[in-house]
């Protein structure tokens, strides 16, 4: 039999297994074993010790769990509860101003974290209620939530930019440069459509009540503003300037940001033993579960790649129309309807590498601007019903009042958002690889 059926086996009995619910780490590791032993008797993983060798002393990778414990500090000492309060009041005068609030929050939370999952969960938590009692129409109020939280996933200093710069071969200060503009551009689309609904529907997203606004002078929300919105700025500042602007390597900024975080929690005075211990466990289970998908997809890439893996999907590219452009977009579609079972970690481990070799043979095509795109669209995959982590994320947490329908239907007008957002990526190129040209990357 041609070792490519063995490549087709592979994929099949990866997704099989997958939908019995086994851990996805454990599905691609048994499927590489099983299928490399099948094909060559063990022997290719000779070479297994020395891939997993260059994956736990690669220094970048060192600061994927720098960055998460960043993200799990500023969570757990509820900065983020603050700056929404502030945030919220000071743009409260005006109709949908708690809306807007919320994703300029998404924005600082994403570029603090990086987590999506931490970052919806504290969104949903200290904004719903909110939301809810002053009088937004339901759906509104979860589908702001849910694409404001899902902002972490291309606002540098993403995790999802982290492991793609690894897995393309990239640096990582080019990738953070190159999501920049893309993910602002993004989080500007969200509050031009929220200003647009409260023109035209103020009674969906009222505006603060003038007496709630009243109990707070000018003068204490500036003092707020400086105290609690300034400090996180400058930390996210320091950390994603020095990155981009080259002064200091990816794992050194995320030092920097780990300690800045703890510091700011100190300040606050909110750093108690048992948050200390909760955001030390949270960040090694975070980055165990990482490292070990990593670990385990090398397992399933040597397997793959053994068994002429390769050629295989070089052919199946070679029956998509369009040329580059149609290969990109089938490509995006495919890695968009993984997203729906798979989450982001195992479709960057397992799905992305099965393409590179023919994306990097396309001379014309520009490896920064395709790892943005495949960036852009795991945020879409997350928002989009029935299966969106987002979505699922809220609905966990949310209060009783609200129901799967008012999620499903709030997430669906900033999905349409997002595409927008991407095919704009696509025709326009420049919105990614502007900033990096002008840096110097």
């Amino acid at each position: 039999m041609p070792l490519e059926y063995y490549a087709l086996a592979m994929i099949v009995a990866f997704f099989v297994l997958v939908m019995t619910g086994i851990p996805v780490g454990f599905v691609v590791a048994f499927v590489g074993f099983v299928f490399g032993f099948i094909g060559f008797d063990g022997w290719l993983f000779e070479l297994l010790p020395s891939r997993i060798y260059g994956v736990v002393a690669n220094y970048t990778l060192l600061a994927i769990p720098l960055f998460v414990f960043m993200g799990v500090m500023l969570e757990r000492s509820k900065i983020a509860e603050r700056m929404l309060d502030v945030i919220g009041h000071l743009c409260g005068g005006l109709p949908g101003g708690m809306a807007l609030a919320v994703i300029i929050v998404g924005v600082l939370l994403g570029a603090a974290t990086g987590i999506v999952g931490a970052a919806i969960v504290t969104l949903t938590l200290m904004a719903l209620p909110t939301l809810v009692r002053r009088g937004y129409k339901k759906t509104v109020a979860c589908g702001t939530i849910c694409a404001a939280g899902t902002l972490g996933q291309i606002i540098p200093p993403s995790l999802v930019l982290l492991v793609l710069a690894d897995i393309m071969n990239l640096s990582v200060g080019s990738l953070f440069a190159a999501a920049l503009v893309p993910g602002l551009l993004l989080a500007g689309m969200y509050l031009a459509y929220l200003l647009l609904l409260a023109f035209f529907f103020s009674a969906d997203v009222p505006a603060i009540d003038e007496q709630e606004r009243a109990a707070v002078s000018k003068r204490e929300l500036g003092k707020d503003f400086v105290k609690v919105v300034v400090p996180p700025l400058l930390l996210i500042f320091a950390v994603l300037g020095s990155i981009i602007g080259g002064v200091a390597a990816p794992t050194e900024a995320a030092s920097v940001g780990a300690v800045g975080a703890l510091l700011l929690t100190v300040v606050s005075g909110r750093l108690t033993l048992p948050v200390l211990s909760e955001t030390v466990k949270t960040s090694l289970r975070i980055s165990c579960m990482i490292f070990f998908v990593l670990i385990a997809s090398q397992v399933f890439a040597l397997a793959f790649r053994g068994l002429d893996g390769e050629f295989l999907i070089e052919a199946m590219f070679e029956w998509v129309p369009g040329g580059m452009y149609g290969t990109l977009i089938f490509m995006l579609l495919l890695i968009f309807f993984l997203g729906f079972f798979l989450e982001w970690i195992q479709i960057s481990y397992i799905a992305v590498p099965l393409f590179l070799p023919f994306l990097a043979s396309q001379g014309d095509m520009s490896m920064v601007w395709v790892a943005i795109l495949i960036a852009m669209n795991l945020q879409t995959s997350f928002l989009t019903p029935p299966f969106g982590w987002s979505l699922l994320f809220m609905k966990g947490v949310a209060p009783p009042g609200i129901t799967t329908g008012d999620i499903y239907k709030g997430a669906v007008p900033f999905v349409l958002i997002q595409i927008l957002a991407l095919a704009l990526i696509i025709v326009f190129p420049d919105v990614v690889l502007w900033l990096p040209r002008v840096v110097g990357w």
